[in-house]
């Protein structure tokens, strides 16, 4: 009997893994859930399969223009098995290739085609291997292929969007140090032995950034290795529950920034789970799955509370609104939506809402930012240089009188 390695997690949220003997994955899966256990990976020990040593990476963007083709081929009477292996011959990313024809010999093989999609969770998460033995069983698999790739789409747009809001600021901050540094180190110590030899009192600004140049330059080996410790702290801080929690909180307390957070968080949430019951999931995994997907700690156990006070008998609304992490006017669509039985439509209306309050939330936030990073630019630059010509300018007012 094949022995299995699997991961998973409560309905607390908390991680669990463990190894088991099982006549076939789906026997893992089914025990696992009767243990309370979500399972988010099964794969055959000795079988896992690495995308990182020497392979190209598999783009959302690539899985989105995959799913959209696969459910067109579908739609227009392809077999499954035929239409993956006309989407492998012209996939040019070697990986994904790869990925796709294992796949295909699965399915020839007698596998499901979710069935065969879970055994590469690095290209198909557990999102979409859900909506798709949802479609599978509902026969209609090629609708659900197509809610998938506008999903991902959406999704990889809002993810583009954030990028996009961060790339400017923090290129301009990062360059803005890396000058300070060259300068502090290699231009400085020059004007600092050509005023020596001049002899006269040095005014005070000039003095501070010489003495932040000396310590610099004799430290700057010991500020490496303490930047690096530090980081490497805070990434494994960051990757404990505890961490990531109140991490996550202060970030969702930051002005401007955290409601920036806070909309992209809803927006998915939203997308999500109005695509997983639109496919036929039903709302307690979908609510699961969706606080999986939803990027932030405090929102992932808001609607994990959320989903055990629906399984005891609540409505969605409810738990939310007490959770005071999704806006008022959320949850008040939300149960409009529970009330007349349109819960799908109502969140898809939250999403595109929230998507385009994140266009405008980002638009505010770069308004915002650039007198920030010019008065930044002017105290951090400016000032270095202004205080190495000051003795400069001192002397030339002493040559004219």
């Amino acid at each position: 009997m094949p022995r299995y390695r699997w991961e998973g997690k409560t309905l607390r949220g908390e991680k669990r893994k463990g190894e088991m003997e099982a006549p076939d994955e789906g026997s893992v899966r089914t025990f696992l859930r009767q243990q309370n256990v979500i399972p988010t990976k099964v794969l055959a020990k000795g079988k896992e399969i690495s995308f990182s040593l020497g392979k190209q990476k598999i783009k959302k963007k690539a899985v989105a223009v995959f799913t959209r083709q696969l459910s067109t081929m579908i739609d227009a009477g392809l077999p499954l098995v035929q239409s993956l292996d006309i989407l492998s011959a012209q996939q040019e990313n070697k990986a994904f290739k790869e990925v796709i024809n294992n796949i295909k010999e699965d399915v020839e093989g007698g596998s499901t085609f979710a069935g065969a999609l879970r055994k590469h969770p690095k290209a198909f998460d557990e999102l979409y291997v859900n909506l798709v033995v949802a479609g599978e069983e509902g026969g209609i698999l090629d609708n659900v292929l197509t809610r998938l790739a506008v999903y991902i789409e959406k999704a990889e747009a809002l993810k583009k969007k954030i990028k996009g809001a961060l790339f400017y600021p923090s290129t301009i901050v990062a360059v803005a140090i890396v000058v300070v540094i060259v300068l502090m180190i290699f231009v400085i110590p020059v004007f600092k032995n050509m005023f020596a030899s001049m002899g006269h009192t040095l005014p005070l600004p000039t003095l501070i950034v010489v003495g932040i140049s000396n310590l610099l330059k004799k430290y700057i080996l010991f500020l490496i290795v303490a930047l690096v410790i530090l980081a490497f702290t805070f990434k494994r801080y960051y990757s404990t529950e505890k961490g990531k929690l109140a991490i996550d909180s202060l970030l969702l307390k930051l002005p401007v920034f955290g409601m920036l957070l806070r909309k992209v968080a809803v927006a998915r949430f939203s997308r999500t789970l109005s695509t997983l019951i639109t496919s036929g999931v039903p709302i307690l995994e979908g609510l699961t799955i969706t606080s999986r997907t939803a990027g932030n700690k405090p929102i992932e156990y808001a609607i994990m509370k959320a989903r055990t006070s629906i399984s005891e008998g609540e409505t969605i609304s409810e738990p939310l609104a007490r959770s005071e992490v999704f806006p008022p006017m959320v949850t008040q669509m939300i149960a409009v939506g529970e009330s007349t039985g349109s819960l799908d439509s109502m969140l898809t209306k939250i999403a595109d809402f929230y998507e385009e309050e994140v266009d405008v939330a980002v638009a505010t936030l770069t308004s915002l930012l650039e007198p920030f990073l010019m008065i930044f630019l002017g105290v951090t630059v400016g000032g270095v240089v202004i205080a190495m010509y000051l003795p400069i300018f001192k002397m030339a007012t002493v040559g004219v009188h």
